[in-house]
């Protein structure tokens, strides 16, 4: 017996030993372990290990799947089968089909297995009740029955079972054994017995026949998963367990991944990871040229194999060790693998440039950081690195060189001894930051009210948190690191009751964070709480998260990652319609609109941050309260919100300039095209604003607009140009006007201040006549058209300066993306 369970020498060898020692006894208790009998005991009802058990009577298998409602897979086949629902089904029906596993004979004391569940006895006392034609229970209450002994166990290595006759194996294996003998030349019997995978049972996994190393690397890596929150099923070890068997190898590290399918090789490289960390430390990975992040506390890695020279790669080496403690959060390492790409890149440059790839500091000096300053510039030309990457790529390199020369690395013994004081990236060396642009980074307002249209679709999968998490994505105007990490009591109210939600800003460090948010929003958090609590009814308040994950978090304490999000979001935004949005073409030297398909690959869940801040830039908002509301440390970087993209500038006012009208209201036919060439440099050149058009009067622009010669007649004078933009502006006035004559008939005043103050009719009729005609050809344009000038006016006034000579104001209204979400 102890041969067959030990093919393998046990060769305890230090890190066996120490995989073995690292097993806390309470995990080995819970598994049931034995290291005689090697049998995981995977135990029903732990939501990490088996899942739920079915909620059928008499039915112990795992439950896995939320659309079978409690039900194992089994049992709701069977339900389905019945055609009784599912209260019906759970209420009336009790399992007593086919179960899997093996038991002693009921016969008192006997050792030898049962038949099968339905005839409980071995085949020796099935004879003798056959023969004596009683009925079961009958024939276990018969006085004279004697037990037999067992014929020993199944030579099968893995196999816990035994014979059930005078064969070497049990029944199983040697039906097995015979089918292999019948299809071919019979294979090695005993290489066949070490390698023959144990008969599947539920919830248990055989790793008899392993060698001592695999066993403890299984058994401490399920151990370390299981801590960490991570389901592991039996069903996912058992294959794992069989090919290693199979393969008599005498360690995971042996396996070839490439050849194992995804689940396997996703299970695989998890637990050599877990063996890998269990000597893991910050002294010992420093060494390394590959640094895992969780020797100091991080996920990811670190990795400085993209630079060639020992100084270089040394002196990176020293100041990351120095850094990384000072970095929070899941992103931590990343940024400072972002960092250490800049110092790859100079050593790119050193390598491709220099005779000695600069391998000696010591020769360094100024033309090779103009080599690399250039290179990075070719790099740029050339499209491999884009502008604003390289000038983080040179801003980088600056503060490490300094940084490293301020940890003392240029001291004797150190790795940058010798480096000249010249090699150095100067302050002046830095590239101006490419001129930034809003254009492409908000979304378009009909592009957002499609997407807002669609939201249903988010959660066809009854996963109604993705939908939670995108919805609280526009409202807010959160990164999606932030939303997705909002713990369950993100929500709180002011002093006059208002909903308030509260976040952490990862980004810049910044703690318990607050924004004001609309009704609709606080009630879609209130749901999405309520939700989250009924499916984690026993884990504390502080440890839930909003949007828990429904993947190795038993308790809810883990959250869904913004990888996760984006991967949804964009399932989601690939499964709808093509976005249409209206651009304008040169066609037979006329412009023309167009209707293309607007970039799907720009619709992700950060533009919804840009679209948030633009929408309330376009409302008028003062910067200083859009900074709050983005949680910006500089103004500059919410002045960026402020600026219309010159691309979409120059389209919007090609529409609007072409509906162009005098004083008269008549439309510039023939200087539309003139118009379109020359409008943008007009406009700021050779016309100034004025409350409801341009003037283009020269001595008036000269001064600003404020030398009116006709004290701002506008509709009396040749050098007035309106277009449909300012329509509000033309009905304001025009209200206005008709208000002053109404006030002035009843007003108290001097007969000649009434008559220079009372608005003309000629004035009057000229205004509402301009209106008239704007409308007019307004009206004449299809519904598409239309809508894209709406969409160009929108554009113009959200850039267009506040001009107010004692006129009514009127600042551009939000877009009425969802009626539903009013702004806070």
């Amino acid at each position: 017996m102890t041969a067959l369970l030990a093919p393998f020498p046990r060769t305890d060898t230090d890190q066996t030993t120490d995989l073995m020692a690292a097993l806390a006894p309470g995990f080995l208790s819970l598994m049931g372990w034995d290291p005689e009998i090697r049998v995981l005991w995977f135990p029903p009802g732990d939501l990490l290990l088996s899942g739920p058990v079915c909620v059928l009577s008499d039915c112990s298998n795992p439950a896995f799947q939320p659309r079978d409602r409690g039900l194992c897979r089994g049992c709701a086949v069977r339900m389905e089968n019945t055609g009784l629902s599912f209260d019906q089904f759970v209420a009336t029906v009790r399992r007593d089909w086919r179960v899997m596993g093996i038991e002693s004979c009921r016969v008192a004391k006997c050792e030898r297995p049962w038949m099968t569940a339905a005839i409980a006895v071995c085949r020796a006392h099935r004879s003798q009740q056959k023969k004596l034609q009683l009925p079961l229970e009958e024939f276990l209450l018969l006085s004279g029955l004697k037990p037999l002994p067992s014929f020993g166990p199944c030579q099968v290595v893995a196999c816990t079972r035994h014979r059930h006759g005078r064969t070497p194996h049990c029944e199983a294996h040697q039906s097995l054994w015979n089918t292999a003998c019948r299809t071919g030349s019979p294979p090695d019997e005993a290489h066949w017995r070490r390698v023959a995978p144990a008969v599947a049972e539920t919830g248990k996994v055989s790793l008899r026949g392993l060698s001592d190393r695999v066993v403890a690397e299984i058994l401490f890596s399920l151990q370390q998963r299981y801590h960490e929150g991570i389901r592991q099923f039996y069903f996912q070890l058992r294959p794992l367990s069989d090919r290693a068997r199979a393969l008599q190898v005498a360690s995971l590290s042996e396996l070839d991944v490439t050849e194992l399918s995804r689940d396997q090789r996703g299970m695989v490289n998890s637990m050599l990871k877990q063996v890998r960390r269990l000597h893991l430390s910050p002294e010992a990975e420093r060494h390394k040229e590959v640094w895992e992040g969780a020797a100091f506390g991080h996920k990811g890695n670190l990795n400085f194999g993209g630079i060639a020279q020992p100084w270089l790669r040394e002196a990176a080496k020293a100041w990351a060790l120095e850094d990384v403690p000072r970095r929070r959060g899941d992103r931590a390492l990343r940024a400072v693998q972002e960092q250490i790409k800049s110092l790859a890149q100079l050593s790119t440059s050193l390598r491709v440039n220099r005779a000695d790839s600069g391998s000696d500091p010591h020769r360094l000096g100024r033309d090779d950081i103009v080599s690399f300053l250039n290179r990075l510039l070719f790099l740029q030309e050339t499209g491999e690195v884009s502008a604003p990457r390289r000038v983080v790529h040179v801003r980088d390199t600056r503060r490490l060189l300094n940084r490293m020369r301020n940890m003392g690395l240029t001291r004797p013994g150190e790795p940058l001894h010798g480096l000249p004081g010249d090699f150095s990236v100067r302050p002046e060396d830095i590239p101006d930051d490419p001129e930034d642009s809003e254009a492409g980074r908000d979304l378009p307002d009909e592009v957002m009210r499609e997407l807002c249209a669609n939201l249903e679709k988010l959660d066809a999968d009854n996963d109604p948190e993705i939908r939670t998490a995108v919805e609280l994505l526009i409202d807010t105007g959160r990164r999606p690191n932030e939303i997705v990490a909002l713990p369950l009591d993100c929500l709180d109210r002011d002093g006059d009751g208002k909903p308030v939600l509260v976040y952490d800003n990862h980004k810049e460090f910044r703690l318990s964070r607050r924004l004001p948010i609309a009704e609709p929003t606080a009630a879609l958090i209130t749901t999405q709480q309520q939700r989250t609590r009924g499916r984690f009814p026993n884990t504390p308040l502080k440890e839930l998260k909003l949007l828990p994950s429904s993947k190795h978090n038993p308790n809810g304490t883990k959250a869904f990652t913004d990888g996760w999000i984006a991967e949804r979001h964009r399932a989601w935004v690939g499964s709808l319609p093509d976005f249409l949005t209206a651009i304008i073409v040169e066609r037979h030297g006329q412009r023309v609109t167009e209707m293309v398909p607007f970039d799907k690959s720009k619709i992700f869940p950060y533009a919804y941050r840009h679209s948030y801040a633009q929408r309330h830039a376009g409302k008028g908002v003062p910067i200083d309260v859009l900074s709050k509301l983005m949680d910006h440390r500089q103004l500059s970087t919410t002045q960026r919100y402020y600026r219309v993209g010159e691309g979409r500038r120059r389209e919007a006012v090609e529409r609007v300039a072409a509906m162009q009208f005098d004083r008269n209201g008549n439309r510039l036919w023939r200087q539309a095209q003139t118009l379109l060439d020359d409008e943008h440099t007009r406009r700021g050149l050779g016309s100034v604003q004025v409350p409801y058009g341009i003037c283009t009067e020269p001595t008036n622009v000269a001064a600003d607009g404020q030398d009116c010669p006709v004290r701002f007649r506008c509709v009396g004078c040749d050098h007035f140009r309106s277009d449909v933009s300012y329509l509000p502006d033309l009905e304001a006035y025009l209200a206005d006007l008709r208000r002053g004559r109404e006030r002035l008939a009843a007003f108290a005043a001097d007969s000649w201040a009434t008559a220079e103050a009372m608005p003309s009719d000629e004035e009057i009729t000229r205004v509402r006549r301009l209106i008239q005609r704007v409308r007019a050809d307004l009206d004449d344009l299809t519904e598409e058209e239309r809508a894209q000038i709406q969409e160009a006016v929108t554009v113009v006034r959200r850039s267009r300066r506040v001009v107010s000579l004692g006129m009514p104001r009127h600042a551009p209204p939000l877009p009425d993306l969802r009626p539903e979400r009013p702004s806070a």
